[in-house]
């Protein structure tokens, strides 16, 4: 072949050049993102936990974690309704820098009955609202609560919460989860509660039993969570090496031409 005929298909043969590398490099971008979408972590929402044990007929310190899931916008103000279905006699909160709480009382359908006296009001609602900036993009809070004495005719305690932030949207975190269904978008947080201190002795052997199932659970669980992890190194190493190989090609190409 003359020179005059081969500069013309080299310099033909440039755009296809260019067209495979760009399908090899939009491939590679759709794996990645595919191998990242697979660990993304979950969306945060406002939860409620006990420091310690949350018995049933005992006292407990509770805290509810409020993160702000805003990037334009802070947590301003934060409201926990305690549940009316059960109400907690004693509630207190615990001083916050930068925030202010407000404990709202209302009168009760049925009073309760407290160390021989009867309480025909209980706290329904608290409040935080902050002082200046709250709680900022990429943060989080801790709001305690003491509470007591926790029911002992049931097994958990919703709280339903309101989040209002600085540009003042309010997101309702009220939904209810259920038993067997997927967890609803905006859930409330709902405290779980131990059996009551005279009830462990009795359950010592259920909890033995129940101990050796969690063990063998979290055995299954920790192969499939291996395997899953090998899922996605694999699909990043397929990743990696196809672009690798397309770079080969391309570079060979042009050291030919």
């Amino acid at each position: 072949m003359q020179v005059s005929q081969l500069v013309p298909s080299l310099v033909a043969g440039r755009p296809a050049i260019r067209r495979t590398a760009a399908r090899v490099a939009a491939g590679a971008a759709v794996a990645g993102t595919a191998v990242l979408a697979l660990s993304a972590p979950a969306f945060a929402h406002v939860t409620v936990q006990p420091e310690g044990a949350a018995a049933k007929g005992s006292y407990a310190v509770v805290d509810f974690k409020v993160p702000n899931e805003r990037d334009n916008a802070s947590t301003t103000k934060v409201e926990v309704n305690l549940p009316t279905d059960h109400p907690l006699a004693s509630v207190m909160a615990q001083p916050i820098p930068g925030w202010s709480v407000q404990l709202t009382k209302s009168k009760l359908a049925k009073p309760l009955t407290v160390h021989g006296d009867k309480i025909d009001q209980a706290v329904t609602k608290v409040t935080w609202t902050a002082d200046g900036k709250g709680i900022e993009p990429g943060y989080f809070q801790k709001f305690p609560l003491s509470v007591g004495a926790l029911p002992d005719n049931t097994d958990q305690l919703v709280f339903k919460a309101l989040q209002t932030y600085s540009d003042n949207e309010v997101v309702r975190w009220i939904e209810v989860p259920q038993a067997g269904q997927d967890e609803p978008q905006n859930p409330a947080p709902v405290l779980q509660l131990t059996a009551a201190a005279d009830e462990h002795g009795a359950a010592a052997a259920q909890d033995a039993s129940d101990d050796k199932k969690e063990n063998t659970a979290a055995a299954a669980d920790s192969g499939s969570s291996s395997d899953t992890t090998a899922r996605v190194l694999g699909v990043a190493g397929i990743v990696v090496g196809a672009a690798g190989v397309a770079y080969g090609v391309l570079a060979g190409r042009r050291r030919t031409a």
